[in-house]
């Protein structure tokens, strides 16, 4: 790597904040973090950028999150950071319990937002945030989009969804004046989630704001985890995407960088695609058909069940940034260019950049790289070009 892209591998230009999310390593409990931390994340930092303060996009399941809670193994994680010269600015609270090594699919979503254990967990990430931050640098936090479709079937449910994110907005605030620190929730839209679309995101902006009309922390302390996979996958484009959120006042609190499967669903394509369907993760699938409609299957077992007559598959699959010379088919990236574009001329749109392709124990061989450091490393090169061609870095 240029020694340009060392010298500006975390704090980029604008105050831009990048890293990669942690969720790539196994983390069941707090030294299981800890230990891949100590193991890739300082691996990666050494070859991306030795010597200089490094991002960390960190991962905590719900017991790691209490584990660290305690206060001597916070401080002593504080020392650590220090230590390595690192910093924490944000953190994916998506999966609540284990996220490798055994069957996850839809139970990732579990507890979803209608639970007390997914806001009890979710404020605790902040106070934990809180606490490791670094002056002036703001906070995010990531959260699934309230729930899974198919586990939503009453409108009580929804409303029990939107007053936990209201109770949680309310200890945001408390923990902001408190530590002194400005701090945001991204709700992250996603294929078959409650909200998957910008306009079914929009809508649940419009009911929550419903709910406590004129309270303007609805658009300071909540915003949207812009997934440029999901956005893609959605057929959605990031102008639209932009424009819409912005008309309705809705920040966006953090851009994950990642990119989905984009495929002509024939034969030989099919057959491709099969290497693809693991039994960790859900892969949803939205086909573009004939006339132009879309169809949505849960995963891609079953969307490969499907007789033909789709023109397009786009898969719910996180590739590496840099695979571009796929076998068959190519990856939703020129979406993922075309948010950075709108990033370059509108330099507030967002200052957290988080990379996450967590799927590198599931890839098929031919996309794996050697290590998971050298998968990682390669994408923050391809990352730190794009965002010095845009003059981002």
């Amino acid at each position: 790597m240029k020694s340009a892209g060392r010298t500006n591998a975390v704090r980029l230009k604008n105050n831009l904040h990048l890293a990669y999310c942690t969720n790539i390593h196994r983390g069941d409990d707090w030294p299981e973090t800890q230990a891949s931390l100590e193991k890739y994340t300082l691996a990666v930092k050494e070859r991306v950028c030795p010597g200089r303060l490094y991002a960390i996009g960190l991962r905590l399941s719900d017991l790691a999150s209490r584990q660290l809670s305690e206060p001597r193994t916070l401080d002593a994680f504080r020392r650590w950071l220090h230590q390595h010269q690192c910093y924490v600015f944000t953190i994916n609270g998506f999966p609540f319990g284990q996220f490798h090594g055994a069957k996850v699919k839809e139970r990732v979503y579990l507890p979803d937002w209608t639970h007390p254990e997914r806001l009890a967990y979710t404020n605790r990430l902040f106070d934990l945030l809180a606490q490791l931050l670094p002056e002036g640098v703001e906070g995010s936090v990531s959260t699934l989009p309230g729930s899974f479709k198919e586990f939503i079937i009453t409108g009580e449910q929804k409303t029990r969804i939107r007053g936990q994110l209201w109770r949680c907005l309310d200890h945001i605030e408390q923990c902001s004046v408190l530590h002194g620190r400005r701090l945001h929730l991204g709700v992250e839209p996603e294929p078959l989630g409650l909200w998957e679309t910008s306009a079914e995101t929009l809508r649940f902006f419009q009911e929550m704001e419903a709910d406590r009309p004129g309270d303007s922390r609805l658009r300071t302390l909540l915003g949207v985890n812009y997934d440029t996979c999901h956005m893609a996958v959605e057929y959605e484009k990031p102008a639209d995407v932009v424009t819409a959120l912005q008309k309705e006042g809705v920040r966006i609190s953090k851009i994950h960088l990642s990119s989905a499967l984009q495929i002509v669903p024939d034969k030989v394509g099919r057959e491709w695609l099969r290497r693809f369907a693991d039994d960790t993760y859900l892969h949803q699938v939205v086909a573009q058909t004939m006339d132009g409609t879309l169809r949505r299957d849960k995963d891609l077992d079953v969307a490969l069940d499907q007789p033909p007559g789709d023109d397009e598959w786009r898969i719910h699959f996180h590739v590496p940034l840099h695979a571009t010379n796929l076998a068959h088919g190519k990856t939703t990236t020129p979406h993922l260019l075309g948010l950075l574009d709108l990033l370059a001329r509108q330099p507030g749109l967002c200052s957290h950049l988080e990379m996450e392709t967590y799927t590198w124990e599931v890839l098929p061989e031919e996309l794996r790289a050697k290590s998971v450091v050298d998968q990682l490393v390669r994408e923050y090169e391809w990352c730190l070009n794009q965002l010095a061609q845009r003059g981002l870095n």
